[in-house]
């Protein structure tokens, strides 16, 4: 009489739960008994609309995340063991991993092919979740959509889909996609990824900067620096001046995000991680990075050749230190460029930030300018409480002068 073997464990669960430690595991096991409770299944299964409400994907996004958490079995029952197994992959794998786990979620319809309207259908979710408007325009979408490729063949089909490859660049030019996709599955933890836009004296209309540009943007930067952004230059209130836009930016404490729409309808500018001051040569540091917002959304980082990153130039008399500001690139032939009569610039390709032409054309006019000073989370909390502590150290310094000439209990 043989001997009752319970089923061998999935050898991916046995690989998978060894990335945890022991907190994170039991942080698990609550997290799988509260949204099987909410499933309704006497807590041995998580239900599809459990996961998407969790996920806060109603859409095929939602579907798809579900079908490859239960490894494609379509049976609607989804384990701890698969729960285990996709977080392993989803947080404690390579990046190789993830990015595959990824691609393959974007494949919303589960064919093997990730084609244009897959990813039109993962933009269009990502951009109605992060947004306060219920519907994105298709303009917004298809800001997103010029940034990627679609460069392999499927058989039997004209439509090329795109490569792993071309999912891995195009998660590199549009950063934000990326971060969001790989906090589906801790959304409670993942926060705010769009920054709060204060604009008191303008009409939000007449921004250039609309919330998923801001999502874009922030893509590339800490959470931290997605507490408040405010407004502190608009061309169309201040006027086209150098001099009224460096006087404003003098109010900036932080980081800073120069945004530029061109007569050509371009939109597109610089975050800049250092203050805009007056220099004689380039400065700045690796944090800061350029960007394209219409009509294609893109990042670019510094790529380490050189230290070109920031340019400030303000009344130099001499034709080789140009008067303006600018990113990368060398002096007369910058990677973006704003003249100091704020009429002209230009924009070349180069080795700073690897990027194209921002514009239709290196030559550009400005017909719009736009500046935001970047308040980064606890930023005002900090500058009060460190506020107190001066104003307390002082009353101390002051108190302990006049225990020294005996006055400091004197009622007179």
């Amino acid at each position: 009489m043989g001997n009752a073997q319970s089923p061998a464990a999935d050898p991916r669960f046995t690989s998978a739960i060894r990335a945890f430690s022991e907190k994170e595991l039991g942080d698990l096991k609550s997290l799988f008994a509260s949204l099987a409770s909410q499933s309704q299944t006497d807590g041995k299964y998580i239900s599809l609309s459990v996961l998407k409400a969790y996920s806060g994907f109603k859409g095929p996004l939602g579907d798809r995340l579900y079908d490859l958490v239960t490894q494609n079995r379509k049976d609607q029952k989804l384990t701890f063991e698969d729960l285990v197994i996709a977080k392993g992959t989803y947080e404690k794998g390579t990046r190789d991993e993830i990015d595959e786990f990824l691609y393959q979620l974007c494949d919303v319809n589960g064919d093997g092919n990730l084609v244009r309207s897959d990813l039109e259908a993962v933009i269009s979710e990502i951009l109605e979740t992060i947004s306060s408007h219920k519907n994105s325009e298709p303009s917004s979408i298809s800001v997103f959509l010029e940034a990627a490729n679609f460069t392999k063949d499927n058989e039997g089909s004209p439509e090329k889909s795109m490569s792993f490859e071309d999912f891995r660049n195009w998660s590199h030019l549009v950063p934000s996609a990326r971060k969001f996709l790989t906090k589906l599955l801790k959304p409670s933890s993942s926060g705010s990824q769009v920054p709060q836009l204060i604009h008191q004296d303008i009409d939000s209309n007449m921004l250039l900067l609309k919330e998923e540009y801001a999502w874009h943007i922030g893509g590339a930067l800490s959470h931290q620096e997605l507490g408040e952004w405010r407004i502190l230059y608009h061309s169309s209130l201040n006027g086209l001046s150098f001099n009224t836009f460096m006087g404003n930016i003098s109010n900036a404490e932080g980081p800073t995000v120069l945004i530029i729409k061109d007569k050509e309808g371009y939109i597109y500018g610089g975050y800049a991680s250092q203050p805009w001051e007056k220099h004689a040569d380039f400065y700045g540091d690796m944090k800061s990075f350029l960007f394209q917002l219409y009509p294609k959304a893109s990042i670019y980082r510094p790529t380490g050749a050189n230290n070109s990153i920031q340019w400030c130039g303000v009344n130099f008399s001499s034709d080789s230190i140009p008067n303006g500001i600018g990113f990368g690139g060398r002096a007369n032939h910058f990677n973006l460029f704003i003249s100091a009569n704020f009429d002209s610039g230009h924009t070349f390709t180069g080795a700073t930030f690897n990027n194209p032409c921002l514009s239709k054309s290196n030559l550009i006019y400005p017909e719009v300018i736009e500046y935001w000073g970047v308040v980064p989370k606890g930023f005002q909390q900090d500058k009060q409480e460190g506020l107190k502590g001066s104003v307390l150290e002082r009353f101390k310094e002051d108190r302990n002068m006049l225990n020294l000439v005996g006055l400091a209990n004197s009622s007179n």
